[in-house]
């Protein structure tokens, strides 16, 4: 069995896995708010049927683990259900401790890059790098079968989604244009605007320092969520260790963060030390996290003097479940987006409802996502919207498949990239 929390950090305080489980009191007020129950209508994939079944595990009565893989694997970890729960209580993080009690070992392949990404992470890059010019130059397709063979289908489904890969990241970049830093603020650079969209990367550096003055980026190492949901627990682990030490030798500013995803991750630190002796690194974990900021919340504060954009349409926001579930973050990206769409703003029907990204949910469970994701890009379609935006990099290479399939008038853009967008044609005027 790979490692477990064992404890989790609940609204009720500090609890086992088993006591977090039974908080469920099975009434069911979380299954309408359950994308994949609503779409399955199986009790074994909503979330009190996903708790009932994490209670057969932890008593040892779990009759069929194939049927428990099916139903924890198809969880997409949204949140949802915790927003709806009076209890709150902690369904994504029971998920992913059966998961781990399940799974004896993360895959080889998954565990060495989680490793490399915590041990070695300029190695990483380089990595990276390689993989995409082998994918510019057209070679990426010749080692999918490899992976499909050596059960990383998932790795493989992935490739062939991602049209574009950069040239630089934006380490690269950023080291590239020497550009002065500051004091006010520290940019953690989250893997996905980091390595694969490093233009999103661009628009947060340009719009905080226009909003927030001059900050300093951190050279973070990934924040751990990778390996907290697929790998090794031991890895997220050290990898939050690195950064909340980072954190420290740089001072007291706040910690703004481009992925919603790795925002609501890095808010949960304390939860990684919750067992014997890590105490000390469980108060510097709460300290670290208290730090923490979704570059939403930065821009929600200044919404108000936030300028008109230029003419992008009729626009709307899709809400990144960790954003809205994970940080309750609802109201503060709204007020950005009509700040700078004025007119043109359109509440999407169905915007908080998953979009059936969720990491590599959309390529371990394509037929599932895929409902899910005609459900939304049916929700830009009927707002008649063009510009869809987002604040997850999950969201972003998911919305731009489904609106390319299904809705082609539409094109997805990081929240970064919309403001920093406004905030350059006010300056250029």
């Amino acid at each position: 069995m790979a490692e477990t929390l064992g404890r989790l950090l609940t609204d009720l305080g500090e609890r086992s896995d088993y006591d977090a489980a039974s908080q469920c009191s099975r009434c069911g007020y979380c299954e309408q708010a359950c994308p994949t129950y609503v779409a399955t209508g199986r009790e074994a994939q909503s979330p009190r049927g996903r708790n009932q079944i994490l209670r057969l595990m932890l008593e040892g009565k779990l009759d069929d683990p194939a049927a428990a893989e099916e139903a924890l694997s198809t969880c997409l970890l949204c949140g949802a259900c915790v927003s709806a729960c009076y209890a709150k209580v902690a369904t994504p993080d029971l998920v992913l401790e059966g998961r781990r009690m399940l799974r004896e070992e993360p895959h080889l392949l998954v565990k060495q890059v989680c490793r490399m990404m915590a041990s070695n992470p300029r190695g990483f890059a380089r990595l990276l790098k390689l993989g995409y010019w082998l994918k510019r130059r057209g070679f990426a397709r010749l080692g999918r079968p490899f992976l499909r063979l050596v059960g990383l289908s998932v790795l493989a489904e992935m490739d062939e989604h991602v049209d574009t890969v950069p040239v630089r990241t934006f380490d690269e970049e950023h080291d590239r244009r020497h550009r002065p830093e500051g004091t006010n603020w520290r940019y953690f650079a989250a893997c996905g605007p980091r390595y694969l969209y490093p233009h999103v990367a661009e628009a947060t550096w340009t719009a905080l320092n226009k909003l927030s003055g001059t900050g300093r980026f951190m050279r973070n190492s990934c924040c751990g969520l990778l390996a907290n949901n697929y790998g090794d627990v031991e890895d997220a682990r050290e990898l939050a260790q690195k950064n909340i030490a980072a954190a420290e030798a740089s001072g007291d500013a706040p910690i703004v963060a481009d992925c919603s995803s790795c925002a609501a991750f890095l808010k949960t630190y304390p939860q990684l030390f919750l067992k014997p002796g890590q105490a000390g690194w469980r108060q510097r974990a709460e300290r670290f996290s208290a730090r923490v900021q979704d570059v939403v919340e930065v821009y929600g504060r200044a919404a108000a003097d936030l300028p008109l954009g230029p003419d992008m349409g009729a626009t709307a926001w899709h809400d990144s479940c960790r954003a809205l579930n994970g940080e309750g973050l609802k109201h503060e990206p709204r007020r950005v987006v009509r700040s700078v769409a004025g007119g043109d703003y359109r509440e999407m029907p169905g915007a908080d409802q998953c979009c059936g990204g969720a990491g590599a949910f959309a390529f371990a469970h394509p037929e599932l996502s895929d409902e899910l994701l005609r459900k939304k890009i049916g929700g830009a379609a009927a707002a008649q919207a063009r510009t869809v935006v987002a604040s997850s990099t999950s969201c972003l290479i998911q919305l731009a498949r489904g609106l390319r399939k299904y809705y082609p008038d539409a094109e997805v853009m990081h929240i970064s990239e919309y403001v920093a967008r406004a905030l350059e044609r006010s300056h250029g005027s």
